[in-house]
Formats: structure tokens, C-alpha cells, sequence
């Protein structure tokens, strides 16, 4: 909203009151003023009709004001509403002219929420489409290989068999993390803020052995920050995945306390990130480590467990591996 000043509706209403109130004393002072011009005598074969256009000129002006003010912007609102609705997207901006204060927020509010709900829908599109790529590829994988050892029968060989049969195992064995990771997705994104809190030394307790890495906490150990230590532990474990796949053999954590947001750090000594790929680490399905079962969902989980918390993560610069950076409320 613009910061043109605009009257509020109870300001219109209460002009058109005074207005409405005024309509005899403005009969009366143009009878008055028109018997000055042409006498008394000619004012009374036409006092009728100045009192009629005296009220008509108020009554236009009470119109006018109340289709500027209301009617006018509301019209064009609903307007709006259809042609959203229809699918066009260049409705999706400020009105010509909102009248009074009220419909000026009404209609910022609705326009913000046509707004984030088409982005909604784009992200739920887009989501759908990468989750029916994903299953698409196993799927077609264990449908050809269940087929060829169906024809094939006892003519195909002990070796290909079981070639074929591992193939199937492992497909299925890749959609199989692929939904554990949406489920984990969605409860990430459904997780809330809760009372709970939790430290570094607390969470890295939960946390599952990864093979050949070693996690340990440098300092702020004991810092408390506003998170379950369930969570905690989901997120640094999805970080110590990322690192280990990387190449890592050591993951160092540190939280430091700093006006209110505990800023944790998690650093490894992998490969790191190529600078292609920084801006895009984030997103969901994006990974480089398809063919070996990743799913593009790890950082994604992390993303969205931490902006349900209030939180947020970014990659750092750094000399050698990875290094992200955490910032979450202080408990």
C-alpha cells in the first residue's frame, strides 16, 4: 500500500451523514439567496424546483462519493477475484484506486494471498513432476528386468539371473529411500516451534554412527538454543550424510550465542561444493550422486525443518570442504 492518504470508511460514512443533515439548511440558504436575486415574488413560483436541484446536486455529490469511495473499488476487487481465479496472472496487482484505507488493506491482503498461493501451486507442481521422474526411473528398471526373467524362464543363465534380480533389489530399494525421504520432508515441514531446547553436546548424542566420519564438537557445546534435540539431531545427521558422501572423515560443530540467535557452524574436510552447484544445493531432487542412490531430498529436509523452527541455513565460505552456517533462536 502506497502511502497516499486515504480516508477510512467511517470517514466517508460520517460525511455522507453530515451531508445528509445539511440537505435542508442548503434548500433553505438557496431559497434564501435566489429570493435576494429575483424577489419574492418570482422565488415563489420557483421555490420547489431550486429546493429540487439543490437536493439532486447534493444527492449527485453523495453518489459520486460513495461509488469513489466503496462501490467502485469493491466492483473492481471481485473483478480481480475472477480473473485470478480464471488462471490470469497479470490481475495479480494494485487496484486502479482503493477509495478508503480499509479496502486498500483488504486488497493488499488479498492480492499477498493470491500470491503465495500461486507460488504454492507452482511449488506443488513442480514437486509432483520431479517426484514422478524420480519414481518413474526405478519403476521402468524393475518392470523390464521382472519381464525378461519372466520370457526368458530356464533358458537364462545363473549369472544374468541374478544380475537382473540384484538390479530389482536395488530399484526397489532406491524408491524405498526415496519415500522415507518425502515422509521425513513432510514432517520437516509440518514440525512447529515447540518449548523445547536443546545443545550441541545433547543432539550429537543422538546422532548414528556414520562410517568413517567423525563428528565432535569444537566449542558452545553446552550453548542452548531453541530446538528439540531430536530435531537437532535429524539436522546434523543429514549434514554429516552430505559430508561423508563428500569424501569427509571429519565433521567439526561450533555455536556461538551472539544478540539472541545461537549460530551453530558445521564444517567438514571433504571435496566441498563445486561452484556450479552452490546455488543450487538446496533444491529438492538436486544431487550428484544419483546413480549411487542419492535422492536430492537430504539439504532440502534440512531447509525445511530449520524454517519451521525459525531458522535458517546457508552455505559459508570456506578454504577446504564444506562449511554451513545455522542460525536458530536462543532459548
Amino acid at each position: 500500500m502506497s502511502g497516499k492518504w486515504r480516508p477510512s470508511i467511517r470517514l466517508v460514512v460520517l460525511a455522507i451523514l453530515l451531508m445528509v443533515m445539511a440537505l435542508p439548511v442548503i434548500g433553505i440558504m438557496t431559497l434564501r439567496l435566489y429570493e435576494n436575486l429575483v424577489g419574492t415574488a418570482d422565488a415563489d413560483a420557483t421555490r420547489y424546483g431550486v429546493v429540487i436541484l439543490g437536493v439532486l446536486g447534493v444527492a449527485l455529490v453523495l453518489g459520486f462519493v460513495f461509488v469513489r469511495a466503496i462501490t467502485g473499488p469493491m466492483h473492481e476487487l471481485i473483478d480481480r477475484t475472477a480473473k485470478i481465479a480464471a488462471g490470469d496472472g497479470t490481475a495479480m496487482r494494485p487496484l486502479d484506486h482503493h477509495g478508503t484505507q480499509e479496502m486498500a488493506e483488504l486488497s493488499d491482503a488479498f492480492l499477498d494471498m493470491a500470491r503465495k498461493l500461486q507460488a504454492r501451486s507452482d511449488t506443488i507442481r513442480t514437486f509432483a513432476t520431479h517426484v514422478s521422474h524420480e519414481l518413474k526411473s526405478p519403476l521402468t528398471s524393475i518392470q523390464g528386468a521382472a519381464e525378461l526373467l519372466r520370457d526368458a524362464g530356464d533358458e537364462m543363465d545363473a549369472t544374468t539371473r541374478a544380475r537382473f534380480q540384484n538390479n530389482i533389489v536395488a530399484d526397489a530399494d532406491r524408491m524405498n529411500r526415496l519415500v522415507r525421504r518425502l515422509i521425513e520432508l513432510a514432517r520437516a515441514e509440518n514440525a512447529g516451534v515447540s518449548g523445547e531446547t536443546a545443545t550441541l553436546a545433547e543432539a550429537v548424542q543422538k546422532l548414528n554412527a556414520i562410517e568413517g566420519l567423525a563428528v565432535g564438537v569444537e566449542r558452545g557445546a553446552e550453548v542452548r538454543f531453541r530446538m528439540s534435540s531430536e530435531n537437532a539431531a535429524i539436522v546434523i545427521s543429514h549434514l554429516a550424510d552430505n559430508a561423508a558422501q563428500h569424501g569427509a572423515t571429519h565433521l567439526k560443530l561450533a555455536a556461538e550465542d551472539t544478540d539472541g540467535i545461537v549460530r551453530i557452524s558445521a564444517a567438514d574436510d571433504g571435496v566441498g561444493i563445486s561452484r556450479n552447484n552452490r546455488d543450487r544445493i538446496f533444491e529438492p531432487f538436486f544431487t550428484t550422486r544419483r546413480e549411487t542412490g542419492g535422492t536430492g531430498l537430504g539439504l532440502g529436509i534440512v531447509s525445511a525443518l530449520l524454517k519451521s523452527h525459525e531458522a535458517s541455513i546457508r552455505l559459508a565460505p570456506s578454504d577446504k570442504g564444506a562449511r554451513f552456517e545455522i542460525d536458530v533462536p536462543r532459548a
